[in-house]
């Protein structure tokens, strides 16, 4: 009888799939420790918030303040009536209306996606208006964006005609208005306007400004600022500048978390008239309080008399009153007593002196 040596049919079967589910098992063993996929937890990126690039605290830190473009800027008293009669108009070229839409609306950058601080000041010299503005956009790309759109409106809206909602004609030029180099980027244009029917009278002389206006925008990183500056009489480009120097050199100071820095400020009062005259000298010149002084001695009359030269003789006795000796102050009277006195000397010497010699004549 033969005995097998291994399985068989339905035992092969069985004895294979024994075998393999060892394998398996070993499989498993040899992999124990090892975390598979499936079972591992699920990792989540950490919630991040991005800080805001400008706070509300930092914009309106970083505004302009009127003292610091001059004594005849102060704080707006309201909008100015040309802006609706002049910056609502309308023209055929796309561009250039976007460019009215814009300065009315005070969005040529776009609307700001961060905070946003805006202040107003009003000129008392041309009663001109700057509008600035700090504000936050979404990223430096879209502002690039529209400064160079800004860059191309003074070859695109070079000359352009408008007209007001009442069918009056507007001719309008669009120049670009230098900057100070300061920030990322900037732009700045400078839009006049005046009357089109008093530019075409024939006259040869043209129509004056109706409305002269500076818009400058500067970008620093995400952040810009804007300003709008002018009005009927007229927009001091330095003032517009000063604005752009100042206030883009504070935004940077207030995001470095420096104290801002200002410019020089000029006086903001006229120096004060005197409320008093001149102050007159208390005292009128020192007159001599006392006469001239006198001499305290009267002239010395001489010690001894006249002497008669032929006889050799004293022609009058010495004498002197003890009363003038003690007279220590000159006095008139006594001027004239010395006066008769001397006279009466001289007499008595001279008659002395005609004795003797009618004496010596008879002897």
């Amino acid at each position: 009888m033969k005995v097998p040596t291994g399985p068989s049919g339905p035992y092969r079967l069985l004895a294979r799939a024994l075998t393999a589910g060892v394998l398996v098992s070993a499989s498993a063993c040899s992999l124990h420790g090892v975390m598979r996929p499936a079972d591992a937890p699920s990792v989540e990126p950490p919630a991040t918030s991005a800080a805001p690039s400008l706070t509300d605290a930092q914009a309106s830190a970083a505004l302009i303040t009127q003292g610091e473009l001059g004594g005849r800027w102060s704080a707006t008293q309201g909008g100015a009536t040309w802006r609706d009669g002049l910056l609502k108009t309308r023209t055929d070229a796309p561009d250039c209306q976007r460019l009215l839409d814009g300065l009315y609306a005070e969005d040529l950058l776009g609307e700001p996606t961060g905070a946003r601080a805006v202040v107003g000041l009003d000129e008392s010299g041309n009663a001109a208006q700057l509008r600035y503005q700090v504000a936050a956009y979404a990223a430096p790309s879209e502002v690039d964006a529209k400064l160079a759109w800004l860059r191309t409106l003074p070859s695109k809206c070079a000359q352009f005609t408008s007209t007001d909602v009442r069918g009056g004609r507007l001719n309008v030029t669009v120049v670009p208005s230098v900057l100070p180099g300061v920030g990322d980027a900037r732009e700045g244009l400078r839009l006049t306007m005046s009357d089109a029917s008093a530019a075409n009278a024939g006259d040869g002389s043209g129509a004056a400004p109706m409305l002269t206006l500076d818009f400058a925008a500067v970008r620093v990183g995400d952040r810009a600022v804007s300003l709008t500056n002018g009005g009927l009489g007229g927009a001091a480009q330095d003032s517009t500048q000063q604005a752009v120097q100042i206030g883009t050199q504070r935004l940077q100071d207030v995001l470095a978390g420096r104290p801002p820095t200002t410019a020089p400020v000029e006086p903001t009062t006229v120096p004060a008239t005197p409320t008093t005259a001149p102050v007159k000298p208390t005292t009128r010149p020192v007159h001599p309080t006392t006469a001239p002084v006198k001499p305290t001695t009267r002239p010395v009359h001489p010690t001894t008399a006249p002497v008669n030269p032929l006889t050799g003789r004293p022609t009058e006795p010495l004498t002197e009153s003890p009363a003038d000796t003690d007279n220590t102050t000159a006095d008139p009277a006594d001027t004239a007593d010395t006066a008769d006195t001397a006279d009466t000397a001289d007499t008595a010497g001279t008659a002395d002196t005609a004795d003797t010699a009618d004496t010596a004549q008879e002897g």
